[in-house]
């Protein structure tokens, strides 16, 4: 068979959804200053859908930098892979406030999140060693765990249990000449908004032989004393072995990076193939994040405000009824009882009716018959907007349990030929 006489029959499970959908669910075009109010499809919605904890995306100050830097260097600088001829102190320089940020003793800066994820999980593991992840992981760490061409075991979801039995499956097969286990947990799973159980992972090292990975996307910047993320939330930062974060969320930008032991560090930078073959960030990037960390570090007053935000919208929404689970980190899910097409009608009415963005989750993601709206909550959204979003979250609720979203909808015909 030719393969693009498959690729037409066999579109993937989000694909074969692209006709109607594009553009309004997926691949929505989100216009103007980055922040809580932006223009989608020509009009000013109440935006939940950004992970711009922070607010940093149009803080002032960040923009004055990204734009000096730019102008200085433009984005072609440095050029080539680090390893070759694109290091620079700036470069070295923030692996040296990353690590000393999140309490680690070194640190490698890395071009993208999912891309440096799984060049990590690849780079660490033989075939003599065995990984155990969350069964609930993002696909970075699925994706990663996929290379790996020795044993890989899940556990069952924030199970302490499911873990203690995964490692003792583990350490029967393990042969301790040749191999070794890795866990891996995300700090805050970034769908439903629960924290990893990092300190009861630790806890297990006193009875079993293995090294803790930990992906904190949404935990740093926005959890922990200082900011530094899900370990120093649960005063458990030390037990962590490898830690990594990317600066899409609370830095409002792109790279990451991973921090531990030098003696480990070293070693990725030697092996990670995504980062030996790929050209450096550019310097306009490394100076921004430079500025995104100093502020982390010197204005608390940003991560006083997000959760002024997240604690009157989740106490708002729990108040009136609404299911947001057992998060407690920012990320904020609303679990409604609903079909897809059900679905499908709300949203549509949340964004043209009441000009709401959030973004909506179905199956497969959750099992049928449960409707998920996301919202993220920010420093820069305000105590107006977490009202207005409540009472609209009230107003739609009942409207979907009167069954007023079940018909099939001609609306969303209309709204996709505007």
């Amino acid at each position: 068979m030719d393969i693009y006489n498959r690729l037409k029959t066999n579109k993937g499970p989000l694909g074969q959804y692209a006709e109607a959908l594009d553009g309004y669910f997926t691949f929505p075009k989100l216009e103007g200053e980055i922040g809580p109010r932006m223009k989608f499809r020509g009009s000013e919605k109440l935006v939940w859908s950004l992970n711009n904890y922070l607010g940093l995306a149009n803080d002032p100050e960040v923009r004055k930098v990204d734009a000096e830097a730019a102008a200085q260097f433009g984005n072609g600088y440095p050029m080539g892979a680090r390893m070759m001829s694109g290091n620079s102190d700036y470069h070295e320089q923030l692996e040296v406030e990353l690590a000393s940020f999140v309490q680690k003793e070194s640190a490698y800066l890395l071009n993208y999140g999912y891309q440096g994820c799984v060049s990590i999980i690849d780079s660490m593991l033989s075939r003599h060693d065995i990984v155990i992840y969350d069964a609930e992981s993002h696909a970075c760490i699925i994706d990663g765990v996929r290379l790996h061409q020795g044993k890989r075991f899940t556990y069952s979801h924030n199970d302490i249990e499911s873990l203690e039995k995964q490692l003792q499956r583990a350490n029967k097969m393990i042969d301790a000449k040749l191999g070794g286990i890795l866990v891996i947990t995300e700090g805050v799973f970034g769908m439903r908004g629960t924290q990893g159980k990092i300190k009861e992972i630790i806890e297990l090292k006193k009875k079993y032989d293995f090294r803790l990975f930990v992906d904190d996307a949404h935990g740093f910047g926005a959890l922990g004393e200082t900011g530094a993320g899900t370990g120093e939330e649960q005063h458990s930062q030390d037990g962590i072995d490898l830690y990594f974060s990317t600066f899409a969320k609370s830095m409002a930008s792109i790279g990451a990076f991973v921090a531990g032991d030098k003696m480990v560090i070293d070693y990725l930078r030697y092996n990670m193939r995504s980062q030996i073959f790929a050209k450096s960030l550019p310097m306009p990037l490394v100076i921004g994040d430079l500025k995104r960390l100093e502020i982390l570090r010197s204005r608390p007053e940003l991560r006083t405000q997000l959760w002024t935000i997240v604690n009157a919208l989740q106490s708002g929404l729990r108040e009136n009824g609404m299911n947001i689970g057992i998060t407690n980190t920012p990320v904020t899910p609303v679990f409604l009882s609903g079909t897809e097409n059900e679905a499908i009608n709300l949203v549509i009415d949340l964004r043209e009716n009441y000009n709401l963005f959030c973004s909506p989750v179905v199956y497969p993601v959750i099992p049928r018959g449960e409707i998920m709206l996301r919202l993220i909550p920010t420093a820069s959204h305000s105590l107006e907007d977490v009202k207005y979003t409540v009472d609209t979250f009230i107003e739609i609720k009942a409207k979907l349990e009167k069954g007023l979203y079940a018909e099939k909808n001609p609306k969303l015909l209309q709204v996709l030929s505007i």
